[in-house]
């Protein structure tokens, strides 16, 4: 250890270290633009310049290793001089108007000029001239405000070891760019935007702003995990998948949920809808990523750990046992509660068990992981139906209601009450069940949704020899998987989008389906469709069968006690999941209609924290199950980096599987899935980047 002084302050600091470094971390801010804590010095701005006494002239404080005894000064009429011409130096190939640039108001660079009180007037200013390139994925490359700091080559070179960013030449001019003035995808980037995050004055920026989204920082620039509902620490779990340790990934997915390998088979992947990933070619399969690991998962780091607080001896009711109802239970028991879960049906999972078919979701791996919540303590009767749920409040301190939203919507057209018309929900409930479903050979599905080609699908299976699937939006409005329609068309159903359902017809029993061309499908400020019909545009198709997969609600009536909404939902307060009567919850698709299986255990897992603290909880159910991860943040180059395309799962053939319910996506193979988790751009790597200080946040300039 070495004792410097600085500025008349003592420190007793480690011999060798830097001297700026040695004085910010002490609080006392010496100008600086070049450095930053992350990056190697070059001291390259003059910003920093310090006197030493017993040395002649002034040296960079970045450069400077402390020695026992040294005496620091770090303002005096030289040095002020000297930094004030350093900055005017860098001004003159700045633009001027800084209201115009996007890192108005967050700049380095501009509170530095009013720190020193620099300004480009006694200058003769230059036009560099360099065209901004708006061209690569995510940056943008705006090398005219450019100050030659060096953090972004830095960064790209010695922070990440990817080495795409160089100083080069351009007539008198220096700038960044890339080695051969290619595009960032060209040249092997990885696009861990560390250089936007450095860059002091936008020069290197994100296409998105901040400013222009509602998100903080952390949730903007790892939007995988802001997008899911459960907000499961994505790039974490698939940094494990790609090291090869999958009973860490899925303890990282445990954490959050219960249900991995569900998820893993049927998830709506929406944070694949946000993955940075595809703007550079395609997004990850974080959904098949998350199967690979739960199906790999041995349970090292989860089974008989994680939480389980000491008995309360309060008791919670949660009736349904579908995604929602059995997280809630999960969560409940692990705070310590007692807790029942009452299915109506011969088994739990709710749609997984019942709505969803099982050549998506084989049924054993809902019961593997409903018997992990049995085995944390959670009692789970099944066929016991509740009709009156407010007279369970004599047993129990708090009842919470998750039945979902199981009963068909039959649309009010003409036919719709003929023999042979179906409700997608008694269907697939009767299919699942192995019960007859009444349908008979020639098939329409009216809807464009998932449901509505699990109903076609399943009907295929079950012998139906004509199938034809109708929808009011256009083919690409329609809200199934684009892998659902493609596999459906492979399975021979034939897909019709944008048609309206004039009328069913037939006297005693389905004959068929009246159609006709949609021309345009919108919704006014009241979410009525408005619908314009393409004239003259009449057509019919013949079946003995339709099936309403139009929606579906709650099945409730007022008997249940319960205040109901709209579309048969429960009612409950705002900003909660409290029903209008005293100690009933609702969670789920019973209170926000059919949405998915990630949602609704997030809102299980919501409906947790809020019984919890009316039970006189903390309401924390969070726990940590999986190791320590300690991220490289060198990632290397990887050659074709930014062309590598999306790993495809393996699907057995339409005419192995069009006639039985064993499963058709096997999801991906043991030698693609770490080159599918190497993708991953790791965008929570920025997050381990320190954010610059400002001079204002020092304490020696707190009265400035």
């Amino acid at each position: 250890m070495a004792v410097i002084t600085i500025d008349g302050t003592r420190l007793e600091v480690p011999e060798n270290k830097n001297v700026l470094e040695c004085a910010l971390e002490a609080g006392i801010y010496i100008p600086h633009l070049c450095h930053h804590p992350d990056l190697p010095e070059n001291g390259s701005c003059r910003m920093c310049i310090v006197e030493v006494e017993g040395q002649e002239g002034v040296t960079t404080s970045c450069t400077l290793r402390a020695q026992d005894g040294m005496v620091v000064h770090t303002t005096s009429e030289r040095i002020n001089k000297l930094r004030t011409l350093a900055l005017e130096l860098l001004l003159a190939g700045h633009p001027e108007d800084c209201s115009t640039c996007p890192k108005y108001g967050n700049c380095e660079l501009q509170t530095l000029i009013q720190y020193i009180g620099a300004n480009n007037a006694r200058m003769r200013t230059r036009i560099k001239g360099i065209k901004m390139e708006e061209g690569n994925p995510l940056l943008i490359h705006d090398m005219n405000r450019c100050v030659l700091c060096g953090r972004c080559v830095r960064a790209c070179n010695k922070l990440r070891g990817v080495g795409v960013l160089q100083y080069n030449k351009k007539d008198l001019e220096t700038y960044v760019g890339t080695l051969h003035g290619k595009l960032l995808k060209d040249e092997d980037c990885r696009f861990c935007t560390a250089c936007a995050e450095v860059c002091p004055t936008g020069s290197i920026r994100d296409k998105l702003q901040l400013l222009t989204t509602n998100l903080k920082k952390e949730e903007a620039l790892v939007p995988c995990r802001t997008a899911c509902p459960a907000h499961t620490d994505i790039p974490r779990y698939i940094r494990f998948v790609k090291e090869g340790d999958y009973d860490a990934a899925v303890a990282v997915i445990r954490e959050k949920v219960p249900f991995p390998n569900a998820l893993g088979h049927v998830c709506s992947h929406v944070c694949e809808l946000e993955c940075k990933r595809k703007e550079v070619s395609e997004a990850m399969s974080i959904r098949d990523i998350k199967r690979y690991a739960a199906e790999h998962d041995t349970g090292r780091y989860w089974k008989g750990k994680g939480k389980q607080l000491p008995d309360t001896g309060k008791k919670v009711c949660v009736v349904g046992g579908g995604p929602a109802g059995l997280t809630a239970a999960y969560y409940l028991r692990k705070q310590g509660h007692a807790v029942t879960v009452k299915e109506a049906l011969p088994t739990v999972g709710g749609m997984m068990s019942y709505g969803i078919p099982s050549y998506r979701l084989p049924r054993e791996i809902i019961a593997q992981e409903a018997n992990v919540i049995e085995e944390q303590g959670v009692v789970i009767e099944t066929n016991t139906k509740v009709d009156k749920p407010v007279e369970l409040l004599s047993e129990y301190d708090a009842v919470l209601m998750t039945i979902g939203a199981h009963k068909g919507v039959r649309l009010p057209m003409e036919g719709s009450e003929l023999p042979g018309v179906l409700l997608n929900i008694d269907f697939l409930r009767n299919a699942s069940l192995g019960q007859e479903t009444g349908m008979g050979k020639r098939i329409i599905v009216l809807g464009g949704g998932n449901v509505a080609f699990d109903c076609a699908r399943t009907a295929k299976r079950l012998g139906a020899e004509e199938i034809h699937l109708a929808c009011l939006e256009a083919r690409e409005a329609m809200t199934a998987d684009d892998e659902e329609i493609e596999q459906a068309k492979e399975e021979g159903i034939f897909v019709h989008p944008a048609q309206t359902f004039e009328r069913i017809t037939g006297t005693d029993a389905v004959t068929g389906v009246d159609f006709m061309n949609v021309k345009s499908f919108t919704f006014d400020e009241n979410r009525r469709a408005i619908i314009e019909k393409e004239e003259g545009s009449e057509h019919h198709i013949d079946a003995d069968t339709v099936i309403f997969a139009t929606g579906q609600r709650p099945d409730l009536t007022e008997e249940a006690g319960l205040a109901l909404g709209r579309a048969n939902s429960i009612v409950v307060k705002e900003n909660s999941l409290a029903t209008e009567t005293e100690g009933v919850f609702a969670a789920g698709d019973v209170v926000y209609g059919t949405k998915s299986v990630i949602l609704a255990i997030a809102s299980g897992r919501d409906a947790a924290v809020e019984i919890d603290k009316y039970l006189g909880g903390d309401g924390d159910i969070s726990e940590t199950l999986a190791p320590e991860q300690h991220a490289d943040p060198k990632i290397g180059k990887i050659e074709g980096f930014g062309y590598l395309g999306r790993t495809k799962t393996q699907v057995t053939p339409a005419a192995e599987r069009q006639d039985n319910f064993s499963e058709v996506d096997h999801g991906i193979c043991d030698a693609d899935i770490c080159g599918e988790a190497s993708r991953c751009l790791q965008c929570d790597l920025r997050l381990q980047i320190h954010p610059s200080r400002l001079w204002t946040e020092y304490s020696n300039q707190k009265e400035a």
